[in-house]
């Protein structure tokens, strides 16, 4: 008997798809999907090289009889175990051109997905993926991790309560400097695939950092796009994706957004930082200093809030994302498992058979998904054109 009264009486089951050796992201998502002890990694496929993924599975601890060579192998044999072993969900922390297919038949299998972001290689992947999603009914996200952090679900709240007044300005940025020298010539793996257009999809800069940014400022405000103009542009000679770019927003109510990404800015690691100006206050928080958010209010001294989840200026939605005492920095990998740890929520209420919210959710959803992808098709076309304007307002954007 797994379930009590609509409780589950177990940790949920996770396989990871990708995070064999040399991989960054696959190790993060394993780390955070079990630092708050309520799921367990017990398969995976770890690699498209059969024989990395069979040799990556004892670092994971996973079992040999469930580190599998493929996606459709990991389905199938996990299909038929018993309910009580089989998985509850897939991540996927694999490169961008192999996302779809690898939650898609997940999905289709009726597990649950955390998949990392871009959703996929295209819109058309996405607005297919989204749809397969909504006839399967399960609880599928997407690793937006910057919007796990304490300060930045504060932001959000006080945006969406009115506190900050009537949000006028987004100016939200990416600033790297990794990319600066042609490293994807060096065999450099994470550099490789991510210039690399057949691996990567239509955007370099903007598809990998751009995203983040974006689905920053629209996670914190919940302002709806209109239309954008974007222009990017290649630094790197004989590189094939853009390297630095900016796009403009005009917001539904009128407000207006700017996005900028860099890969090629010296000195500079993962700076992304937001800046949002209403009209009764305005916030900066930056993810490099992420345990604090200065306020601005004209006429009053600028307050640094500080993650502090008994401070009495945080509120619910601050305070619940905290870990720790004030003073203990709190970070890349706790905001990670803030995502997953919302997420489990909504799949423990879909294993218990009670009703979970599916668009507008704590978590960046499928949905958010299908706006990244959007964002990344209206932003290489429009600087196509020159920086001309284009509708921004896809039909499942939330909110």
């Amino acid at each position: 008997m797994e379930t009590t009264n609509g409780k589950l009486n177990r940790k949920l089951r996770m396989a990871l798809v990708g995070g064999g050796s040399g991989s960054f992201i696959g190790r993060v998502h394993a780390t955070a999907a079990v630092l708050d002890n309520r799921a367990a990694l017990v398969a995976g496929a770890l690699s498209s090289n059969a024989e990395r993924a069979k040799a990556s599975a004892p670092s994971y601890d996973i079992p040999e009889d469930r580190a599998y060579t493929s996606i459709d192998e990991l389905v199938e044999k996990e299909s038929k175990l018993p309910e009580d072993q089989r998985i509850d969900f897939v991540s996927v922390a694999t490169p961008n051109h192999t996302h779809y297919q690898i939650a898609k038949t997940a999905v289709e299998a009726g597990f649950n997905v955390i998949c990392d972001k871009p959703m996929t290689f295209d819109l058309a992947q996405a607005e297919d993926l989204l749809e397969t999603v909504e006839k399967s009914g399960v609880v599928f996200a997407v690793s937006h991790n910057y919007t796990g952090y304490p300060l930045v679900r504060q932001a959000r709240e006080m945006a969406l309560s009115g506190e900050l007044g009537e949000i006028q300005a987004i100016r939200s940025n990416y600033i790297q400097g990794w990319l600066r020298s042609r490293l994807e010539e060096t065999d450099q793996k994470q550099a490789a695939w991510r210039t690399d257009p057949t691996k990567s999809g239509a955007a370099g800069a903007f598809g990998d950092i751009a995203t983040h940014a974006y689905n920053l400022g629209r996670y914190m405000t919940g302002l709806l796009p209109e239309e954008i103009s974007c222009n990017l542009k290649i630094f790197a000679p004989g590189r094939k994706l853009d390297d630095y770019g900016h796009a403009v927003i005009r917001f539904e109510n009128g407000a207006l957004g700017t996005v900028t990404a860099s890969q090629i800015s010296h000195g500079r690691e993962n700076d992304l930082f937001i800046e949002i100006d209403g009209t009764k206050g305005a916030i900066q928080w930056r993810q490099e200093n992420p345990n604090e958010m200065i306020v601005r209010c004209n006429g009053e001294p600028h307050k640094i809030y500080t993650r502090d989840p008994n401070a009495p200026y945080m509120n619910a939605s601050g305070a619940s994302a905290c870990r720790l005492p004030a003073g203990h920095p709190e970070a890349f990998f706790e905001a990670f498992a803030n995502v997953y740890r919302a997420a489990y929520d909504a799949m423990v209420a879909r294993a218990t058979g009670e009703s979970f919210e599916k668009k507008d959710t704590i978590y960046p959803n499928c949905y958010d998904g299908v706006e990244g992808m959007f964002f990344i098709q209206q932003c290489v076309a429009s600087s196509v054109e020159n920086g001309a304007w284009l509708p921004f307002k896809h039909p499942a954007a939330r909110r």
